[in-house]
């Protein structure tokens, strides 16, 4: 009885510990996977979760950026960016829409911010200047 119970509940312990989702960052304690610096900013955080699993915080999305440049042996599943209209809130930051604009400093300096929406990255671009990038664009431009 003992010997079945393990083989019906190791499958079961299995998937549970390979559960692919965000983690929550944990302002004011979590530190960046990159640069080692407490994570407080709520409008620039970013977070890599690979095929097993693994999540990676940053306090920055480029932090983020620069790791996956400098490691490209990891298998992301999930990009995330927190969204700047909404501070906290991850979203697939393959979807994003980014501006780098000099008058919204983002913790490594590289004026890089995220966006849901392309509305509101267009929104935030009349007001602060800048210029658009998408995903596979700002991946170029942080690759160069």
């Amino acid at each position: 009885m003992k010997k079945q119970f393990v083989f019906l509940f190791l499958p079961v312990l299995f998937l549970l510990a390979c559960n692919i989702s965000p983690q929550p960052i944990n302002y004011g304690e979590d530190a960046c996977h990159y640069c080692t610096m407490t994570i407080v900013d709520h409008q620039h955080a970013a977070q890599i979760v690979t095929d097993k699993g693994k999540a990676y915080k940053f306090d920055a999305i480029e932090c983020m950026l620069n790791y996956l440049r400098e490691n490209k042996n990891v298998n992301p599943e999930l990009y995330l960016v927190t969204d700047f209209m909404n501070p906290g809130e991850l979203i697939d930051a393959t979807k994003a829409t980014y501006l780098i604009s000099k008058n919204i400093p983002s913790p490594m300096g590289a004026y890089l911010s995220a966006f849901h929406t392309k509305e509101a990255a267009d929104k935030t671009k009349m007001k602060y200047e800048g210029k658009l990038y998408t995903w596979e664009e700002i991946l170029d431009y942080f690759n160069k």
